[in-house]
């Protein structure tokens, strides 16, 4: 059997779909790597709601999804930007996310880290009105709900202070306030301004090593209460530079959905542990390759996983803040969900070729437990588009 897809030239090619899924099982806990995956929500179909209204979430299927990564050894980082956080998921929403998959880890033993940010506050004509102390009140509310709930916190960048911080003096008294009140060590985020434009030179600076600069000297004054950070910047010798800068004991955990497989591998002064979005779709096959790993054979590591670089980098381009859509595409495709449709209705934000290439390049590594399911997919999305087979 083969499929007709768009080339991105206006014309079809013919492409064949494989008949088998790759082999992944269920496996032993990680030794090696702490691996969070960024996962995504899984929006109501049949709510009726505008991109404007709150986001109606399926609640079910969003929490199996969960279970899914769980079962693979996976931790979930919940309420990042993978769950459209700021981008159709806001505050109320986020906050029953948090709680629900807080207490469905508690009940299955699965690792999980939330997202503590300041989305409660949002922006108006003028941009955002508000000081400091709204700002870390707005934080303060966050990191108590994910603290009560009994998930590790990640502080993640906020807009507001992104547009209300006049130096960096400002970022490193809002964050020494919220690390010092924190009940356990925390993971600090930096989000770079290729995930969300808002957050254009964040800790003080355009210049990204006056940036580090301040991002470093954050963690330096507390070490005690920094589990780790998550860089994405999609810069891999930056990374390296700030890991090999970075205190005894508090870990680098990659964002760099481009260069994870040599970030996370590591070279002669250390290696990164994982936080990634692309783990959302990718997260079988990555737990495997990271049990290889354990074992000390870095090159079966690599043989895994370098070659689903080029599917990242394709969800990921310009403009990459759209990402998610590829990931609940694929998500629905791999059979995780019953339909292709979003929080905010950000389902149409990537083309149909953009779509046919994402499906080829996962169908080629595997990743759909039914090849058939995928297929039958993809094609009934295609004929939405006028396109016949």
């Amino acid at each position: 059997m083969t499929i007709q897809l768009p080339d991105g030239h206006g014309g079809l090619r013919t492409y064949a779909p494989r008949t088998e899924p790759l082999a992944v099982t269920p496996g032993t806990p990680f030794t090696s790597r702490t691996v969070f995956s960024a996962a995504h929500v899984v929006a109501d179909p049949y709510a009726d709601v505008s991109p404007d209204s709150p986001a109606a979430v399926d609640w079910d299927a969003t929490l199996a999804f969960r279970r899914h990564l769980w079962s693979h050894g996976l931790g979930v980082a919940e309420a990042m930007d993978t769950a459209q956080r700021g981008m159709g998921l806001d505050w109320a929403g986020a906050a029953e996310l948090i709680r629900r998959s807080s207490a469905e880890a508690k009940a299955v033993g699965g690792l999980i880290a939330c997202g503590v940010g300041t989305d409660q506050l949002s922006a108006t004509e003028i941009g955002y009105p508000y000081g400091l102390d709204e700002i870390r009140t707005a934080y303060e509310e966050q990191l108590a709900l994910v603290e009560e709930s009994g998930s590790r916190a990640i502080l993640m960048a906020s807009r507001a202070l992104a547009a209300v911080a006049k130096s960096p003096e400002d970022y490193l008294e809002v964050y020494g306030h919220l690390l010092r009140q924190a009940a356990e060590p925390v993971i600090l985020h930096w989000l770079g301004p290729m995930f969300d434009p808002a957050l254009d030179g964040y800790w003080g600076s355009t210049d990204l090593d006056a940036a580090t600069h301040t991002f470093l000297d954050v963690i330096a004054a507390h070490p005690d209460k920094v589990d780790g950070i998550k860089v994405s910047l999609l810069d891999a010798q930056r990374e390296i530079d700030i890991r090999r800068r970075l205190p005894e004991g508090v870990r680098c955990y990659t964002g760099d959905d481009f260069n994870y497989p040599e970030l996370i591998a590591g070279d002669e002064q250390g290696f990164s542990h994982a936080l990634l979005g692309i783990f959302d779709p990718l997260g079988p096959l990555a737990a495997q390759a990271v049990r290889v790993l354990d074992t000390g054979d870095v090159a079966g590591f690599r043989g895994l996983l370098d070659p689903t670089v080029e599917l990242s980098r394709h969800l990921f381009q310009v403009p990459t803040r759209f990402y998610k859509t590829g990931v609940v595409f694929l998500a629905w495709l791999a059979g995780h969900q019953s339909h292709f449709t979003m929080v905010g209705g950000l389902q149409s934000a990537r083309s149909l070729p953009h779509f046919a290439r994402a499906y080829e390049l996962a169908d080629g590594l595997g990743l759909f437990p039914d090849p058939k399911l995928a297929e039958e997919r993809m094609k009934n999305l295609l004929s939405l588009y006028g396109v016949s087979q």
